[in-house]
């Protein structure tokens, strides 16, 4: 999905990858009726198709609450608290349809969701996909993967190299819809013209390296073209995984008599 509105740019797409049969990623990129953007990833877990039933339930809600909402949001305070309040509401609907269907259960899947201003983003996210920004301070990862090599990681008993390759590289330590109560990690950026936003699931990131996104999302090329190319890097590195991607890019006018976004 490719669209652009009154300076806000996107770009959504997600492919299955060359070796699995199943897509168990879900993402997209709404709008609500205030000209307001959401963009998300959900990368789905569990068997018997329970991951990609997971993942796109956690779609299917954002994108219900989020066109439910009926005051446009003014401070990353709102917008904080309403993806803290959303994400719980949508994480006890999914532990209870698992709970309440004996083949899904133990299903579940990461969460990385962006509410985009022309003056700010707002991050929430669970699990192992990943969120990153390009801006005048270059390019960061802005999310720190729920993971068990992560926290090896950062315990300094394994080695960033090692990381990249650990055994138990796809643990997570948490994922939404696994438990009843959860906690998002949640917080807020600036976001100006000329800034851009990748959320991508770990099969983009397991195949490309933070150097080359950069890379990749400096060139001056549209976000379509830019989320094309990683796409099919990903799948010819081996595609062992499901890829996707959602990407903004912030256009606005912020010039005294030019319309807003």
């Amino acid at each position: 999905m490719i669209n652009g509105v009154k300076g806000m740019q996107q770009f959504f797409l997600t492919d299955k990858g060359r070796v699995r049969e199943l897509n168990e990623d879900a993402g997209g990129i709404f709008k609500n009726q205030f000209n307001q953007y959401l963009a998300v990833v959900a990368d789905g877990m569990g068997g018997h198709q329970a991951g990609d039933i997971a993942s796109n339930l956690v779609i299917s809600h954002i994108e219900d609450y989020w066109k439910q909402i009926n005051m446009p949001f003014t401070t990353p305070e709102e917008c904080e608290s309403w993806l803290v309040d959303t994400l719980k509401k949508i994480n006890t609907d999914i532990y209870h349809y698992s709970i309440e269907n004996e083949s899904l259960k133990g299903m579940g899947t990461t969460v990385v969701i962006s509410i985009c201003t022309p003056e700010f983003l707002t991050i929430g996210h669970i699990g192992d996909s990943r969120c990153y920004v390009l801006n005048q301070y270059g390019f960061n990862q802005v999310t720190e993967d729920h993971s068990l090599v992560n926290e090896l990681l950062k315990c300094g008993e394994i080695t960033k190299e090692a990381a990249a390759y650990h055994p138990q590289k796809n643990v997570l330590l948490k994922a939404l819809g696994t438990e009843e109560n959860i906690k998002p990690d949640i917080q807020s950026l600036n976001w100006e013209k000329g800034d851009k936003l990748l959320l991508c699931s770990d099969g983009l990131t397991n195949k490309i390296n933070a150097d080359e996104l950069q890379t990749y999302l400096e060139q001056d090329h549209s976000l379509e073209s830019i989320g094309v190319e990683l796409v099919k890097l990903a799948n010819q590195r081996g595609g062992e995984d499901n890829i996707s991607l959602s990407m903004m890019s912030n256009v606005c006018t912020a010039e005294i008599g030019v319309e807003p976004c």
